[in-house]
């Protein structure tokens, strides 16, 4: 798991842009796993940013969402269809057949849904970076504690601590989604490269346990520990919890020494 320990979240949006960029920039035809909420909004602003001026394209690039809320319309203004047009895709050169979800109404079955995503990703020939989040209980996706290691993409409900942390975007006159289907977990750590980012104190206890703790299912980002190619990029606030802060940026520096000298591996597998 490399480490990299940012002063805030601008500047942890800006380290975590480069590795997008390094994969737009060197990838014939690049795929990249997206993810929703509160945390990667800077993240894309940097990237909208660096593609109006020229920097990056996503022209070829084809992407997959982590999760979506169970049963929402594409243009509810809750679904993350929604929110990734808002967000990312309206301001870019995607072509939107290119970009997919894991949506699933009422009238679908769940496990057919999530059988189809996993092909998909498979015939796209898997995903070369995953970007994720946190939740405060350790999520990543919806994948909430206790959830299968080997889970694959399917429907999920949400913890209380879930509903409770994401209340704050819905209005008190909207129905909270209670479930999502969602990558599992076995899904992302197939991702070639899985790129975290975690900003604030709220964070810094599930990314202590993530980066500190053992291998659970009860802190499913735990797994990323045993991801080839995990980068977790961090603010003070989320790294307040880790110790040996200073072995950690020794470590990183050397990371991007070697990276400079033989590059990156999706990078030699274009």
């Amino acid at each position: 798991m490399q480490i990299v320990l940012c002063d805030d979240a601008e500047q942890t949006a800006r380290e975590a842009a480069k590795w997008v960029q390094a994969l737009l920039v060197h990838k014939t035809r690049p795929v990249l796993g997206l993810a929703t909420g509160s945390t990667p909004i800077r993240l894309y602003q940097e990237l909208i940013q660096l593609y109006q001026q020229q920097k990056i394209s996503f022209a070829n690039c084809t992407t997959f969402n982590l999760d979506e809320y169970f049963d929402i319309a594409p243009a509810h203004k809750q679904s993350y269809r929604s929110f990734m047009q808002t967000q990312l895709f309206n301001h870019i050169d995607i072509n939107l057949q290119n970009t997919h979800l894991p949506a699933c109404s009422q009238g679908q079955n769940p496990r057919l849904v999530g059988l189809e995503y996993e092909q998909h990703i498979a015939a796209a020939g898997g995903i070369d970076l995953q970007i994720l989040g946190i939740g405060s209980n350790g999520h990543i996706g919806f994948n909430e504690p206790t959830s299968s290691l080997a889970s694959r993409t399917r429907l999920k409900t949400l913890t209380a601590q879930t509903m409770s942390d994401n209340s704050r975007l819905f209005s008190p006159d909207e129905v909270q989604p209670t479930m999502a289907m969602t990558m599992g977990i076995a899904t992302i750590m197939d991702a070639r490269y899985v790129l975290l980012i975690a900003t604030g104190l709220g964070k810094a206890e599930a990314v202590r346990q993530m980066v500190c703790g053992p291998v659970s299912a009860y802190c499913p980002a735990s797994v990323l520990q045993m991801h080839e190619h995990a980068i977790v990029v961090l603010d003070k606030a989320a790294a307040s919890l880790i110790s040996d802060q200073q072995y950690l940026k020794v470590a990183e520096q050397e990371n991007q020494r070697m990276i400079e000298i033989y590059g990156l591996q999706f990078i030699a597998e274009s």
